[in-house]
């Protein structure tokens, strides 16, 4: 095998993307663009792999160089928004007595609203399980197939507790070639309406996105390359094409999914902001502890128990256009450049901008009719975007995807000015700052839901479009930016570095040692099912003390292992990279502690011993944690606790009614570890699940951190 090769594609709203990386280096070796096939019979997939194929031939890679395959898809997506969903029929069940009566009633669906003039057809059936046989089962299964339900959902109470009887009807319904989604599939948690829901919205795509897998996986194999099939999820992980099949409901917003998981491969701080920035929609999220933030999506207004990354969508993007008056700038978007089809000026030959007029019109029916197009001498129109105003401003450099040409944006630019009596700069600006009236709460509120201490935020700028956006807000914020190199291709580098990830979640109050090493078994078991390999699995728990639920994240590579980007840094470069993300000058930063893989330096405090800002910084220059006031322990495995209970008590803030307890990290081997609790025994049960598994004398760093006191 002359190279390794891992390819990832990521299908966007209007172009599929393929990258082909080598393995060892993470050189990108080609790329390849497609427009995306929204129409075609196969949808989206055949894109996909026309795109693959293009990628081989043209960078001469031979099928048997390659060992991943990986694609995100907007397939389960467009098929809710676009009603391209089979009807569904759920089987609700339970004992007799008052607990059928209730699962009689939580089962029962209506039609599911997707919010856009289209629903899920939803027939209702219930057995009660004390009479239930295998003949009753297939003839409900047949009732509901006789109503119209192409698809079955089996849901019983407590049926995350006791599987057989979903099983039975999904054996059944299988057997009558019937798709089935058993609701004990799709999450272990209570709620049996919610768990219910969620198994239907499933239920509702999987002929739609059986047809695309199954196309999908046939052509890549037909192409030479019999390496697993991996999908994008929407959380950020990949699974097997054959996850995929029981569960498509997973890869929704696997598109933006991609985008976070590419830009962490570049990224150098842990807690950031990041903007998905294209001509039409912005998608914004949070990185938060070098992981992005996921939360359960909504379909329709409906809540599920579907993980996903917590991403806000914004109508304001590289493209989107201006509207005015006499008076300047009124808004910017939603509208953008590529629906009206128009060309940006700032793209456009300047030598074509000629006698510019300012002409206000509706780009599409229902719009309102001041949106601007510069009308030219040649008769043609372009027209002036968030894109056009950056470049003015000087605010895109060369090396960005969206740099144009500022001479072009100026002269149609000025069109606009004359007619506001202004000047180019002064409606640049405005059209900034419209941009940034809409997107700076949302970044506000995005930070305060996870707690993220402002002057320790990095934004975060990848798609085509970040620069457009992203210089102007960091300097207005006052906060640090950064936009990867390849930030245009960002998302297919993130499926083709994507790590496997899977979550376990369980509603477990008061939970024993035995029962957490469990739930971890499990999910590092459903990890290695979705193709990551055994002893690549590293496990997060996360222990909610409201609500009781507990969660188990699993994430692990696949069978080709992935080098690291860089190389090792010295500990002169590690301090001056921890410097420069505190904005300090190195001389005022310290090392605190050290292993073998990990420096912590931290800004020198008026009295040694204080708690102040600190980085945590791998030997690559990668910020693990960054945080504005924390505390460093070294000690052992065998001594940690001590050291865990001297700061539960040095890093408590005293507040009139509560006691806010410190955030803690444990350096370990090659592993950050976070773990947040309010009661100590829940926290020293979660520690010491981890710690027990080292010989007493592993070195350990303990820090502990909480929020600067304003």
């Amino acid at each position: 095998m002359s190279r390794i090769i891992r390819m990832g594609i990521d299908v966007g709203g209007t172009h599929t993307k393929a990258v082909a990386i080598d393995n060892e280096t993470h050189d990108i070796i080609g790329k390849s663009s497609v427009k995306t096939t929204h129409d075609d019979p196969r949808g989206v997939a055949a894109g996909v792999v026309r795109c693959f194929q293009n990628c081989l031939t043209e960078n001469q890679i031979q099928p048997e160089d390659v060992v991943f395959v990986a694609h995100s898809t907007t397939q389960a997506t467009n098929a809710l928004i676009e009603g391209d969903i089979a009807q569904v029929g759920i089987i609700g069940m339970g004992k007799g007595g008052f607990e059928g009566f209730l699962a009689k009633r939580q089962t029962k669906l209506s039609d599911i609203d997707l919010g856009n003039s289209k629903a899920i057809k939803i027939y209702n059936h219930f057995i009660n399980v004390k009479k239930m046989t295998e003949e009753t089962v297939v003839q409900v299964i047949e009732d509901l197939e006789g109503l119209g339900a192409q698809v079955i959902v089996p849901s019983m109470a407590f049926g995350v507790d006791n599987g057989r009887p979903e099983q039975l009807v999904h054996e059944k319904a299988e057997n009558k070639g019937l798709p089935t989604t058993m609701a004990s599939d799709i999450t272990k948690l209570y709620g049996l309406t919610r768990r219910t829901r969620t198994a239907a919205i499933n239920a509702s795509i999987l002929p739609k996105m059986l047809d695309t897998a199954n196309s999908t996986e046939q052509s890549v194999n037909e192409a030479g390359v019999h390496v697993p099939l991996m999908i994008m999820r929407g959380d950020g992980g990949v699974m097997e094409i054959s996850e995929m099949k029981k569960r498509p409901i997973l890869t929704m917003l696997s598109g933006p999914a991609a985008s976070v998981m590419g830009s962490l491969m570049y990224l150098r701080a842990s807690n950031g902001v990041y903007f998905e920035v294209g001509g039409t929609t912005t998608n914004i999220g949070v990185i938060k502890n070098g992981r992005p933030a996921i939360d359960y999506s909504i379909v329709g207004g409906h809540p599920t128990y579907v993980n996903s990354l917590d991403v806000r969508v914004l109508g304001v993007a590289g493209g989107s256009m201006v509207r005015a008056d006499k008076n300047g700038v009124i808004d910017v978007g939603p509208r953008s450049a590529h629906i009206a089809g128009l060309d940006y000026a700032v793209f456009t030959d300047p030598a074509n901008i000629q006698g510019p007029k300012v002409e206000f019109f509706s780009p599409k029916p229902g719009d309102p009719a001041d949106y601007v197009a510069i009308r030219l001498e040649s008769g043609e129109r372009v027209t002036i975007t968030n894109s056009c105003a950056a470049n003015v401003l000087g605010l895109v450099k060369e090396d960005h995807f969206s740099h144009g040409n500022v001479e072009a944006a100026r002269k149609a630019m000025q069109a606009l000015a004359d007619y506001c009596g202004s000047t180019v700069e002064d409606i640049a600006r405005q059209i900034m700052e419209k941009a940034y009236a809409k997107i700076e709460p949302v970044i506000l509120a995005l930070a305060d839901k996870y707690k993220l201490e402002k002057d320790q935020i990095s934004l975060v700028g990848v798609g085509g479009g970040a620069a457009s956006l992203i210089v102007y807000f960091a300097e207005k914020m006052g906060l640090k930016y950064s936009i990867p190199e390849n930030a245009e291709v960002i998302s297919s580098i993130g499926v083709a570095l994507a790590m496997v990830r899977d979550v376990v979640e369980r509603i477990i109050p008061s939970p024993s040692k035995e029962q957490i090493s469990a739930i971890k078994l499990e999910a590092m078991n459903k990890a290695i099912q979705s193709g990551a390999t055994p002893e690549s699995v590293e496990i997060h728990i996360d222990i909610d003390p409201q609500t009781s639920k507990v969660t188990a994240i699993a994430t692990g590579s696949t069978e080709v292992k992935t080098n690291e980007l860089l190389k090792e840094c010295s500990e002169e470069e590690l301090q001056e990279i921890s410097a420069s993300d505190m904005r300090i000058p190195v001389e005022r930063t310290q090392l605190l502690q050290k292993t073998r893989y990990f420096h912590i330096f931290g800004e020198k405090t008026d009295k040694p011993g204080d708690a102040g800002a600190i980085r945590i910084v791998d030997n690559k220059g990668f910020i693990k944690i960054q945080r504005g006031r924390a505390l460093a322990i070294k000690t052992t495995a065998g001594n940690y606790l001590q050291a865990v209970k001297k700061l539960w008590e040095d890093m408590a803030v005293y507040k009139t009614e509560l006691i806010a307890r410190p955030d803690y990290y444990l350096c370990i081997g090659a592993r950050v570890m976070d773990f947040t609790a309010s009661e100590f025994e829940q926290l020293e049960l979660l520690m010491d699940i981890e710690v027990s598994t080292f010989e007493p004398d592993e070195e350990i760093i303990v820090v502990a951190a909480n929020m600067k006191q304003s």
